[in-house]
C-alpha cells in the first residue's frame, strides 16, 4: 500500500527533566502506510526564536503572516517524476540486481537510468543536471550526488559494463524458466562518427544509408519484458546473430528446455539445423513466400482448407518430425491485393510513358539497351517487375502483365505459415499462432528504445565498449519503463484488460482488438473515472510538477525549509498505481 502524504506541520514535542520543562520544535509530515499513522521528521527548528517557530506554524497551516516578503522560494526543482521512476526501480528489485551494496558507481548508473527515462539526453547534458548549480531535476538531491563529473559518469558506464553478465542472469533468473517462450528480435541504429569500430555499413532500417550503424539483438520473455541485450558490428546479418543467443540461454542462464520465438529472416533452415537443432531447442517461426509457393505447388496447401476456418494444421516431407500451421487473414489478403493493384497501375503510368517516348515523331528513344535502363529503373521501384511481360527492340517497346504470375500470387494473398518443432501436446496450433505473434512485444521495446521514449540514438560514445554499455543502460531503462507501464495502464491509451480482449478473440489468426474499456478510452480519451487519457511521457511531465522548494523565512541565509508541491487527485492516482513515495 502506498504512502497517503500529510501537510507539513510544527509538532511540538515536550518533556520534564528535574522538574524543568523542555521543547523541541520538529518540522513533520503524517501519512498514513498499510492504514497505519506513520510520522517522517523533516527538521528540527528548534534553535530559531518562538515568534518565528509560531510563524512558521501558522504560515503551514495556510495563513498569512506579516510581510509575505520575508518568505521567499530560492529554488525549486521538479521531483515527482524523480520520485515514481526511483521508487519503481526500488519496487522491481533492479537496484538490487544492480549491485547489493550501495556506492557511487551504482548511485551514477542509477542516476543516468532515472535520468535516460524522465529527459534523455548526452552523458554530458546528465552530469549538468546532477551538479547542484545546474540541476533540473531533484534526482542527484535523491540519489546523494554532489559535484558529479564527467569522468566519473564515464567510469560508471564501465563499471555497469562490467557486471552486465551478472545483472542478465539474474533478470534471467526472475524472468525466464524451463519451457519459458523466450522471444528475440533484432534492429540496428544509425551512428553519426568515425571512431567506433562497430559501426559498419549494413542493413539500415532507419532510413539512412548514408550513415554506418550498429547492430543489437533483443532477448525478452513471453510478455515483452527484456532480459539481455547484446551489441554487433553493423555489417552483422540477423541470423549471423542467434548463435551467441543459443549459447547465453543455455550455458549462462542454464535452461535446458526453451522454446525460441523468431521471425522469418531470424530463425531460417540453416540455423535450424546448425543451431537449434543440435543444441536440442524448440522453435516457432515463420516460412518464406518461396516456401509457401512451393508448399501450394506440391499441393499441401490448397484453398479447401480454409472453406470453414482460418486455420489448418499440414505435414510436409520437407520438415520432418515439424508442425506446419496454415494461417489464412482475408483482411490481410484484401490489404495485400489492393497494395499489389496500386503497384501494378502506377508502374503501367511510368511504362506507358517510356512508350510513348519510343512512338514519338520528334526525337524518339531509340536502342535496346537506352530503352532497357528507363524500363530498368521503374521495375527497381516499384518491385512488381515479375508481374509484367516486356518486348524491347530498338525502336519498339510492348508491355503487358502476366495474367498467370499475378493470379499465382494472388491465390497465396493472406497466407502464412508457421513453423514449429513444438509437440502439440505442449502447445496446441490456436497457441502457437498467438506465441508467434508476440513478437510485436519486442518491436514495442525496439520502438521505445530507439525513437519514442528512451532514444538509445544518436549514439554519442566512441570507444566500442561504452557503446554497448549505453546500449544496455537504455535496455535496463526500458525494463523500468515496462514495469511502470503495467502498473499505469489504466491512465495509458494501453488495454489494461488484454485478457478480456483476448477471451472475446474469435479466432488467433483475427487481427487484435482491444478490451470495451480500451476502446472507450480511446473514444472518449478518458479513463473510466474521468481523467484524461496521456501518453507514458506526458504522465511522467505532469509528475515532474511536484517541486521540492527551498523556502527562506528569515533574511538569515541559513534559515531554509525543504518543501513540497501538494499533488492533484490526478497525481496522487498516478502514485498509488505505481505504490511509490515521494519521500525516501
Amino acid at each position: 500500500m502506498a504512502k497517503r502524504n500529510g501537510p507539513v506541520h510544527v509538532a511540538i514535542i515536550t518533556r520534564v527533566h528535574k522538574g524543568k520543562k523542555y521543547s523541541t520544535y520538529l518540522l513533520r509530515r503524517t501519512f498514513r502506510k498499510d492504514g497505519k499513522v506513520q510520522h517522517q521528521t523533516l527538521g528540527n527548528i528548534s534553535h530559531l526564536p518562538l515568534d518565528l517557530i509560531e510563524s512558521i506554524q501558522r504560515r503551514l497551516r495556510g495563513e498569512l503572516v506579516g510581510d509575505l516578503g520575508t518568505l521567499k522560494i530560492v529554488r525549486s526543482l521538479p521531483h515527482g517524476h524523480v520520485a515514481a521512476v526511483l521508487g519503481s526501480v526500488r519496487n522491481c528489485g533492479l537496484q538490487q540486481v544492480l549491485g547489493s551494496r550501495d556506492c557511487r558507481q551504482r548511485r551514477l548508473v542509477l542516476a543516468m537510468l532515472v535520468q535516460r527515462i524522465i529527459r534523455p539526453g548526452s552523458k554530458l547534458a546528465t552530469v549538468r543536471s546532477l551538479q547542484r548549480a545546474t540541476a533540473t531535476s531533484s534526482l542527484g538531491l535523491e540519489l546523494g550526488l554532489a559535484d558529479v563529473q564527467e569522468r566519473e559518469i564515464y567510469a560508471a558506464l564501465d563499471w555497469l559494463l562490467q557486471r552486465q553478465r551478472r545483472i542478465e542472469n539474474k533478470l534471467a533468473r526472475r524472468h525466464l524458466q524451463d519451457g519459458t517462450l523466450v522471444l528475440y528480435d533484432v534492429s540496428s541504429s544509425y551512428y553519426t562518427g568515425r571512431c567506433c569500430s562497430l559501426a559498419k555499413f549494413g542493413y539500415n532500417r532507419d532510413g539512412k544509408k548514408e550513415f554506418p550503424q550498429i547492430v543489437y539483438g533483443l532477448l525478452c520473455n513471453g510478455e515483452g519484458c527484456p532480459v539481455a541485450i547484446e551489441v554487433f558490428s553493423g555489417n552483422t546479418a540477423d541470423t549471423q546473430t542467434l548463435s551467441s543467443q543459443i549459447e547465453k540461454l543455455r550455458k549462462r542462464f542454464g535452461i535446458q528446455r526453451v522454446v525460441l520465438v523468431g521471425d522469418r529472416g531470424m530463425i531460417t533452415s540453416t540455423r535450424i539445423e546448425e543451431d537449434l537443432r543440435p543444441q536440442g531447442l524448440d522453435w516457432i517461426t515463420a516460412l518464406r513466400a518461396d516456401s509457401i509457393r512451393k508448399l501450394a505447388s506440391q499441393g499441401v496447401i490448397q484453398p479447401s482448407l480454409f472453406d470453414e476456418r482460418n486455420l489448418a494444421e499440414v505435414r510436409s516431407s520437407d520438415y520432418p518430425g515439424e508442425r506446419l500451421i496454415v494461417c489464412r487473414n482475408p483482411l490481410l489478403a484484401e490489404e495485400r491485393a489492393r497494395k499489389r493493384e496500386e503497384l501494378l497501375q502506377a508502374t503501367e503510368r511510368e511504362l506507358e510513358k517510356i512508350a510513348q517516348a519510343v512512338g514519338r515523331e520528334k526525337r524518339p528513344l531509340r536502342g535496346k539497351e537506352k530503352i532497357g535502363v528507363r524500363v530498368g529503373k521503374v521495375l527497381d521501384r516499384y518491385k512488381v517487375g515479375k508481374h509484367f511481360l516486356l518486348e524491347i527492340e530498338e525502336a519498339q517497346f510492348v508491355y503487358r502483365r502476366n495474367q498467370a504470375k499475378i493470379a499465382e500470387e494472388a491465390a497465396l494473398d493472406g497466407l502464412y505459415v508457421l513453423r514449429t518443432s513444438v509437440k502439440e501436446e505442449d502447445l496446441s496450433a490456436s497457441d502457437t499462432v498467438l506465441s508467434y505473434k508476440r513478437l510485436s512485444h519486442v518491436e514495442r521495446a525496439f520502438r521505445s528504445l530507439k525513437t519514442v521514449d528512451l532514444k538509445l540514438r544518436p549514439i554519442f560514445h566512441r570507444l566500442d565498449d561504452r557503446v554497448r554499455a549505453h546500449a544496455f543502460l537504455c535496455t535496463l531503462a526500458y525494463y523500468v519503463e515496462w514495469h511502470m507501464r503495467q502498473k499505469l495502464a489504466p491512465l495509458l491509451f494501453d488495454d489494461a484488460e488484454r485478457a478480456v480482449a483476448a477471451a472475446a478473440r474469435p479466432s488467433p489468426v483475427a487481427p487484435a482488438k482491444p478490451s470495451p474499456s480500451a476502446r472507450r478510452k480511446a473514444a472518449k480519451k478518458k479513463t473510466g473515472d474521468g481523467q484524461p487519457v496521456q501518453s507514458f511521457q506526458d504522465l511522467l511531465d505532469n509528475l515532474g510538477t511536484i517541486c521540492r522548494h527551498w523556502v527562506r523565512v528569515s533574511d538569515e541565509p541559513l534559515v531554509e525549509v525543504d518543501h513540497l508541491t501538494q499533488p492533484t487527485p490526478e497525481q496522487q492516482k498516478m502514485l498509488d498505481l505505481l505504490e511509490v513515495s515521494l519521500f525516501f
